[in-house]
């Protein structure tokens, strides 16, 4: 009875063991991710990892190409998630067509709780615009295989989707592209069967890792072009409480003014749009004070040197259409007087 126990016990653990082909090799340095399995059978011929991007995803049915500005135009704007994005593309080469593996994608990610956002099997768009479904030219990927091996595949295999998951740290976004080969291709490294793009985002406030800009560089900076910015000073969203994460940057601040004893400063708070004018005046004008009352008290400059000014979102530096513009206008800048 124990042997027989054993012996069950094998063969269930050998169930739950992906299975993979004996030649199937992953690109060295990939892996798969921890939100979706991968094919059976199938092998990592692609990969790429960023800690922060952003990515556009296709939510509805396609309307039409534009060949004058050369961009797909959807009935609805197309998503534009920010955060952690890894991409996998894998090879399930043999007898494995496009839409078996396009379905059991489908089928995992309704297990892991993601809601099918589109689906190119269920938009009569996509047939008329087929040619335009898979990614344009080359992929800027690490692979093994072709860049252009989903540009190139058989158009009539050619499926698409996309999903969304609810998370408590962060909203996942996947886009899902499978494309099938009838035939080995040595032009572009193409085994027959099917390839996957599986694009994963996973949404996340950009983490700000400015280094601390020294007594010495905040001098230059205003010599050179009359202005500090820095961005080494943290408050919390809509707050003006200084945070202890920014004593390095206000220590330097202090020892630049303690260095030029004729040197006065406006101290003036920006931000990003989000909240309206009036919101954002007031809080970049508090996040000054903040600024400046601390200078003060904690490190013995004369309040008769500092003047706080707000200028809410009236200079950005960058664009407040995506967060990683709003970060950067997110900051405080030191002007003299």
């Amino acid at each position: 009875m124990k042997s027989l126990k054993l012996i069950l016990l094998f063969f269930f653990m050998i169930a739950l063991v992906p299975f993979r082909d004996a030649g199937a090799v992953d690109l060295a340095g990939s892996k798969d991710s921890p939100l979706l399995r991968r094919f059976a059978g199938s092998a990592i011929v692609g990969y790429q990892a960023k800690r922060f991007d952003q990515y556009e995803l296709q939510t509805s049915t396609f309307n039409r190409y534009n060949f004058e500005t050369k961009k797909k135009e959807y009935a609805a704007p197309p998503l534009k998630p920010e955060g952690r994005l890894t991409r996998i593309w894998y090879e399930a080469a043999g007898d494995t067509g496009s839409l078996e593996v396009f379905r059991n994608y489908l089928n995992e990610l309704v297990a892991r709780g993601f809601v099918i956002l589109y689906d190119s099997k269920k938009d009569p768009a996509a047939i008329r615009w087929i040619n335009y479904l898979a990614p344009f030219g080359a992929m800027d990927i690490q692979t093994n295989r072709s860049n252009y091996i989903f540009f190139a595949a058989e158009k009539a295999g050619i499926c698409v989707a996309s999903a969304k998951k609810k998370r408590p740290e962060g909203d996942v976004y996947v886009h899902l592209t499978v494309v099938e080969w009838g035939k080995n291709d040595t032009v572009y490294k193409a085994k027959r069967g099917a390839y996957v793009a599986l694009d994963i985002i996973e949404t996340q406030p950009m983490v700000q890792k400015m280094v601390t800009m020294s007594a010495a560089e905040m001098s230059q900076s205003i010599t050179s072009v009359g202005k500090v910015a820095l961005y080494g000073i943290y408050f919390d969203a809509n707050k003006w409480d200084i945070k202890p994460s920014s004593r390095p940057a206000l220590q330097e601040i202090a020892a630049l003014l303690k260095q030029q004893p004729a040197l006065k400063l406006h101290v003036v708070g920006h931000t990003d749009n989000i909240g309206g004018y009036e919101f954002n005046t007031g809080l970049s004008k508090r996040r000054a004070e903040a600024v400046v009352a601390s200078l003060v008290k904690d490190f013995g400059i004369s309040p008769l040197r500092l003047t706080a000014n707000g200028a809410a979102y009236l200079a950005p530096v960058a664009s407040n259409a995506t967060e990683a513009g709003r970060a950067k206008n997110r900051r405080v800048e030191l002007v003299p007087r």
